[in-house]
């Protein structure tokens, strides 16, 4: 069984929280942990009619952002990796420069220092050069940066669309199977005359 860990704080694209813990839930062999930051809430009511229990029943096992004493804040208590969709640049400081001071930033220093898989979905648009540094040192320290950007060659036709083919290439670098993601089968475009 694979044990995975879900961030969700307070950044634009709550969506791709809730997909992924959808998604999870379908996948057979995982357990899923979930941590909802203290901001998740007005994030899911502004941008889905999900709420934070509706999210809540969607993990196996449930934490308080505050709980710095839960299973997932030790290493010794054994994941397979921690996702955060969708990752703010608050989120992202504080993993960088490890200032744990809620649950959600101190199971991806965890997950960093234990050298398990820490994938983050950053969801901010224009980037400044503090956002470019602090997403370089992410990746220097260990983490997986997958910002959510659409596949144009899938030929998305919804917003589902868009969303599955960012989870589903999220769940492939934790090794989990989706069917649901149109993959790239090289050959010309579609359409081509040449």
């Amino acid at each position: 069984m694979k044990r995975i860990i879900v961030g969700i704080g307070g950044a634009s694209g709550a969506i791709y929280g809730v997909r992924l813990l959808e998604k999870l839930r379908e996948a057979e062999g995982v357990e899923t942990h979930l941590v909802l930051g203290q901001a998740a809430g007005m994030t899911l009511k502004f941008e889905t009619d999900k709420t934070p229990a509706d999210l809540r029943a969607l993990a196996d096992v449930n934490y308080k952002s505050t709980d710095l004493a839960a299973a997932i804040s030790s290493g010794s208590f054994k994941t397979d990796g921690m996702i955060v969709p969708a990752c703010s640049m608050k989120t992202l400081s504080g993993i960088v420069h490890s200032y744990a001071d809620n649950l959600l930033v101190r199971a991806a220093d965890v997950c960093l220092k234990e050298r398990r898989p820490l994938i983050l979905m950053p969801r901010e648009t224009p980037l400044h050069a503090g956002h470019c540094k602090l997403l370089y040192e992410a990746s220097l320290i260990g983490a997986i940066i997958a910002p959510p950007l659409p596949a144009m060659y899938a030929r998305p036709e919804t917003i589902d669309d868009i969303v599955d083919h960012s989870v589903g290439r999220v769940l492939d670098l934790l090794g989990i199977e989706c069917d649901f993601v149109r993959r790239w089968r090289g050959g010309a475009a579609p359409n081509d005359d040449a």
